[in-house]
């Protein structure tokens, strides 16, 4: 996987870069990361990417023909990729979109700046909006880290255990069980004793209820989308969590 990240402000990416697992996928050619610095594709002297905004108003707005420029030198070092700008009125992103951006060769991120990007840039150019969330960041820089880190994860070999993302928070709509390690005691608190028994399947039946539970108490609304074994049926309405689960994903419980 390529990634090409379009910025104003490069340096801001080189901590994450050379720490952890992004270091390791780059150090073994799982993925690669090339900093394209925008003001390189001003020719003003003064390097501007950004002017005031027809019409008027507050702020700068980033400028169409710099940033066409820069991707133009960018789309011709290395095979096609869509185009994706970061941005608070982009689709809100998800689990299932790190998924399939995984599953592209080369990813040409363009980070905003300021009160946004020239509408005309975004029309010729621009394949889709993405947000990381519901706020306002002062750039698109942390959120296009965001996406490198969510993608990289999920390429083959890079988190060593083949069954780790698959078994992640959201890979099938349901949060994470709660994780435990020594000591077995921390302050007055013990691990749950499903998880010493040495049970294997006792031990994946504890860690799905209590995943289910944990998405029950914190985002019931993932529950909609989650299609459950008749196995895994039997297991919650034997904990009693049945009733509470169809009511969420039947919408009669909001």
């Amino acid at each position: 996987m390529r990634f090409d990240i379009l910025t104003i402000f490069p340096a801001l990416f080189s901590s994450p870069l050379e720490e952890g697992i992004l270091r390791r996928a780059r150090a073994s050619g799982a993925m690669s990361v090339h900093l394209h610095n925008i003001r390189d594709a001003a020719v003003d002297r003064h390097k501007m990417t950004d002017d005031r905004p027809f019409g008027g108003g507050e702020g700068m707005v980033m400028k169409a023909d710099v940033l066409a420029s820069c991707l133009h030198r960018v789309r011709e070092q290395g095979p096609p990729g869509p185009v994706i700008l970061l941005s608070p009125r982009g689709r809100r992103y998800t689990h299932a979109m790190a998924r399939e951006l995984a599953a592209e060769k080369r990813l040409i991120l363009v980070c905003g700046r300021y009160e946004g990007v020239d509408e005309r840039f975004c029309r010729r150019y621009v394949d889709s909006e993405i947000s990381i969330g519901d706020y306002v960041l002062t750039g698109g820089e942390l959120a296009a880290m965001v996406i490198v880190d969510s993608v990289t994860r999920l390429l083959p070999g890079v988190l060593g255990c083949a069954d780790s993302a698959r078994k992640d928070s959201f890979s099938r709509g349901l949060l994470k069980h709660p994780q435990y390690t020594r000591p077995r005691e921390f302050e007055g608190m013990t691990v749950p004793a499903e998880l010493l028994s040495g049970d294997h399947a006792r031990i994946r039946e504890y860690r799905f209820l209590e995943s289910v539970r944990v998405t029950l108490e914190r985002r019931p609304e993932l529950l909609a989308g989650v299609e459950f074994s008749r196995e895994e049926m039997r297991l919650l309405r034997r904990s009693g969590l049945a009733d509470r689960v169809e009511r969420y994903r039947t919408g009669h419980e909001q």
